[in-house]
Formats: C-alpha cells, structure tokens, sequence
C-alpha cells in the first residue's frame, strides 16, 4: 500500500499519524521536502518512534529555513520542481506532506496538491480540532475532490468533539473516519498503542 499523510494545516499531528502509520503498515517512509529541523528532521523522528519502519528514504530537499517550502527553497537558492517527485520503488510506502494542501512549493503556481495528484495516491487527512478547523477541514476535502484524489480516511487528534466532527462527517458521510488521543509525550509506545485505533 502506498499512502500519503495530508494535514489541514501545519501542526496538527502529521507526524505522530504518519509514525503511526508505518508502525501499523511496516512500510518505507519517505518525506521528500524537509524545511528546517534539520538536525531533528521529521524523518529523525519517525525512525525514532516506529521501530517497525522498513526503510527511511531520504528527503529530495533538505532546506535550511523552517518555512513554506517555496521561501525556504528560494533562500537556498534551489527551485522545487514537480517532475523532480518521482516515487520511489516501493511496493508499501508512506509519504508525509509539508503544511497544508496548498502551500506552495515554488514561485510558479506549484502545490502540494498538484504533486499528490500528479502521485494518483490516496491520501489520510489529519484533523486537529481547533477554532477554524471546520473550515479548514472542509477546504482539504473539497480541495481533494476537485483534484479527484481519493480520501483513505480522516484522522481527527486530541478529544472527541461532537460539535465539530458531525459537521464534517455529514458533509462527506462515506468517508472513514478515526481519533487518535493528544499528547505532549509521544513515545514509541504511544504510537504502537495508537495503531490499533486507526482503520484503513
């Protein structure tokens, strides 16, 4: 299986879900567009909390600046492209995208997006409830659709809120939906515990 982890914004949990993820799966990792934390770079962490991980593929673009990828690119001088996303050769394989769907990746009109489209992947949104969540939530998955990129599932993080999930769920009611709980430690034993909470 070949996936890709989406967030409805920065900061949401992407990472703790796509550790998750390659626990559960025991697949290959790949994050092809790093910017900043070099040193503690998202790969780092993955290979930290999912022992079970096959392989970790290292990243197309390591940019020095923690910032959209577009300005970090031009601050190092380099121009992502989107023929330069070429899928490794990986049967079972997770991808962790960078922000959100439409952050944007050159200077040129280039998304995220458009590369997951490019891929024919289906993609695990990540939900964080927050105040504008709603919106940004339902923004990803109209965004999705209009692309024609399939939804694997949503997984919303932290505790249940009713209010919230309802909306989104009756808005798109065949989708698979998931929670995993928030936590300030997140050790290989929480993921390990959190892959059973989580369905493809």
């Amino acid at each position: 299986m070949q996936l890709v982890v989406v967030g409805i914004g920065t900061d949401v949990g992407k990472t703790v879900v796509s550790s998750i993820l390659v626990e559960k799966l025991k697949c290959a990792y790949w994050k092809p567009v790093q910017a900043g934390e070099l040193d503690n770079s998202d790969s780092h962490k993955v290979a930290r909390l999912a022992p079970s991980c096959k392989k970790i593929i290292p990243e197309i673009y390591r940019l020095h600046t923690p910032a959209s990828p577009h300005y970090a690119a031009e601050v190092d001088g380099v121009t992502i492209q989107s023929t330069d996303f070429v899928l490794p050769n990986e049967a079972d394989l997770l991808i962790e995208g960078a922000g959100g769907l439409m952050v944007p990746l050159n200077n040129d009109g280039l998304v995220y997006a458009d590369v997951i489209q490019q891929w024919k992947l289906p993609v695990v949104l990540v939900s964080r409830h927050y105040l504008g969540s709603i919106n940004h939530t339902l923004l990803s998955l109209e965004i999705l659709k209009a692309k024609g990129i399939q939804v694997q599932a949503v997984i919303f993080v932290g505790d249940e809120n009713l209010g919230t999930e309802s909306i989104i769920q009756t808005a798109y009611p065949d989708l698979r939906y998931c929670r995993i709980p928030f936590t300030d430690d997140v050790t290989p034993l929480f993921v390990k515990e959190c892959t059973r909470l989580i369905e493809l």
